[in-house]
């Protein structure tokens, strides 16, 4: 399950469980701060944005090349570019800092950050473990033609499955970004999955946007959304070369979340080095 949808509201499963563990931080600390200290709410709410401050910034810089020249895309996070190393290092870091400052914070503060990193790590590490190694799905799908094309058919490269339609403003943004991954990656295949319309529509939204993507497939009753559990558009799902599910993207995806979504298979294409004699 990728996504959970309360009422109207769809939102991915990992953010909320973040917010989640937030909201465990608060109660542990406030009942500890009832036993004597201060009440840590405000200040977990700082730590939070330091803590998606320095984790953008952290992306940013790791990937700056790609910023430099449009910097807009700097305080642009639809593309959900974060780096937990660096976020974690910045809430350690503002988390001493404040304790030293306010020494009646110190334990509620202390028990609450445990609680709630406790609670995200290990509701995380369910949720990866869960959907890690999730097999492509058995179904097949239209292209343009009408004909029929399995999923496994595909299997034997790494496999990038973007689920999308023309009518989502975030759909569109990215299919630049993935259109010019097609070429620098040969060695993936990517797939477009459009959601409920017609071949008509697709062939005229890439003839008048001057798109030119490969393996598009029509799934007019979103079945592949439902296997996955994704409600949302777009979702980008990316498979080993046996199938395997090793990582997903919900929302708009940037040259630089994209390069960062890749990396697994860049490292698994790498050669081993040779064994170096005495």
């Amino acid at each position: 399950m990728l996504t959970v949808t309360l009422g109207p509201l769809t939102m991915a499963l990992n953010h909320l469980l973040m917010l989640a563990a937030l909201g465990v931080a608060c109660l542990v600390g406030w009942w500890v701060a009832r036993r004597g200290g201060e009440s840590p709410e405000s200040a977990l709410f700082n730590l939070f944005l330091v803590g998606l401050l320095c984790a953008r910034l952290g992306f940013v810089l790791a990937y700056w090349p790609m910023y430099r020249d449009d910097l807009v895309q700097v305080i642009d996070i639809r593309d959900g570019g974060f780096l937990l190393g660096s976020g974690l290092v910045g809430i350690v870091l503002a988390t001493l800092w404040q304790g030293w400052r306010q020494p009646g914070l110190r334990r509620p503060l202390g028990w609450a950050l445990f609680s709630g990193a406790l609670f995200w790590g290990l509701s995380s590490l369910g949720s990866h473990l869960y959907s890690k190694g999730t097999a492509l799905p058995d179904l097949s799908l239209r292209n343009a033609t009408g004909q029929s094309v399995a999923l496994h058919s595909y299997r034997g490269k790494p496999l990038v499955v973007n689920i999308w339609a023309t009518w989502c403003p975030p759909c569109r943004r990215e299919m630049p970004v993935l259109q010019q991954a097609q070429g620098e990656y040969p060695h993936v295949t990517f797939i477009f999955v459009n959601q409920g319309e017609t071949p008509e529509i697709v062939t005229t939204f890439l003839a008048t946007t001057g798109l030119s993507l490969t393996h598009v497939l029509f799934d007019g009753t979103g079945v592949l959304a439902q296997r996955v559990g994704s409600m949302a558009l777009p979702t980008t799902l990316f498979y080993d070369a046996d199938g395997r599910l090793i990582g997903s993207h919900l929302g708009e995806l940037s040259r630089a979340s994209l390069r960062h979504a890749l990396e697994p298979f860049e490292r698994a294409k790498a050669p081993a080095p040779a064994a170096q004699g005495n």
